[in-house]
């Protein structure tokens, strides 16, 4: 955690910065993936777009090979050398239990939930105290939004 020292060098840092300028560090830019429905006509994109349900804070459902549906939190991955021994672990939104799915077991993906670190951003934390500095407030941090 920042000590005020450090917080405040870094307001004071941002403060003369265009925010549009804001270098974003590599591999940090989020995608819009609430409501993508990816192919996953070959292994590789298989393999993506399962990546992408890994790192995603939001629920995702699978239409399994059977045609059932399974919706929850992927939270867990293990690739392997095929398809079939590669799995996916999800918290079902409905009865908690967690389930392991083989990757080749899916027929399809859909990111059905809401993403609930998007706008969570530091910048967005920077623009919040400086609102509340703006205002008066006394005694004020950033302090981390609790996700939903």
């Amino acid at each position: 955690m920042a000590t005020e020292t450090q917080e405040g060098a870094k307001l004071e840092q941002l403060a003369h910065v265009n925010q549009d300028e804001i270098e974003i560090a590599a591999g940090r830019k989020r995608e819009q993936l609430e409501g993508w429905v990816p192919e996953l006509a070959s292994e590789i994109e298989v393999r993506e777009a399962l990546e992408k349900a890994f790192d995603y804070r939001g629920d995702v459902t699978l239409t399994l090979k059977d045609g059932s549906k399974v919706e929850g939190y992927l939270f867990d991955r293990r690739t392997g050398m095929t398809l079939a021994d590669s799995y996916v672990r999800l918290i079902p939104s409905k009865d908690k239990t967690k389930v392991s799915i083989a990757y080749s077991d899916i027929a399809g993906l859909i990111f059905t939930g809401r993403d609930t670190a998007a706008g969570k951003t530091f910048e967005a934390w920077v623009k919040k105290y400086r609102e509340k500095k703006a205002a008066g407030e006394k005694d004020i941090h950033i302090e981390p939004e609790k996700l939903d």
